[in-house]
């Protein structure tokens, strides 16, 4: 029925064809359609979860102090990380003085680990250590890390493991039909669990 139709006369062979109501019926239907999709986004950016915030906590049986010097050094944290287990032979780059702000680590590994890099922000000696997380791939994003010491008593330490950030357009909408919590927080807990081993040989 198309054949010998010119992309000129197209539109009007087709308003011939099906005439003028069922012309207007059919481009009012398509509009109704892309204005439902479009609520439908505006809708779903509405009520997405417009932040994210994931820790975990473990009991270490050792003193503080000796705690929080361990943690406190890059190099160190990819000996209990989660993601280096699941790539070994990721690539890893170390700038600045390990263990001050300023310090960063980067790594570009596989699909599972994708690439990014860790900076130290600030540290709160004996307290807490607070970095950037810049993810580059898979998706670029940037989180906040912490990382918390409290003593339980003077032989045991209280280890909280943490990251927060924000969902931007469109992303967001996925987080959805995803649980950030969920999603990581069992790495979180390997990790902790990883170096609660370590420090207590």
């Amino acid at each position: 029925m198309w054949k010998g139709l010119s992309s000129d006369t197209f539109p009007n062979e087709v308003f011939c064809i099906l005439g003028h109501n069922q012309f207007i019926n059919l481009m009012t239907t398509l509009l109704y359609i892309l204005a439902g999709i479009v609520v439908l986004i505006l809708f779903l950016a509405l009520i997405a979860p417009k932040n994210y915030n994931v820790s975990r906590s473990i009991v270490i049986a050792k003193p503080k102090n000796e705690v929080f010097d361990n943690l406190r050094f890059l190099k160190n944290q990819d000996e209990w990380s989660p993601w280096n287990k699941k790539d070994p032979n990721m690539e890893k780059k170390f700038t600045g003085t390990d263990g001050e702000v300023g310090a960063m680590s980067y790594w570009n590994g596989n699909k599972d680990v994708g690439e990014g890099e860790q900076k130290i922000k600030k540290i709160v000696d004996g307290e807490r250590i607070e970095s950037e997380l810049r993810f580059l791939k898979p998706w670029k994003s940037t989180s906040d890390a912490f990382l918390t010491t409290e003593a339980v008593d003077a032989g045991s330490t209280k280890v909280t493991w943490g990251f927060s950030g924000k969902n931007k357009f469109p992303f967001s909408i996925f987080m959805l039909f995803m649980n950030m919590d969920k999603a990581v927080g069992g790495d979180f807990e390997e990790g902790l669990s990883s170096l609660k081993t370590l420090m207590e040989k």
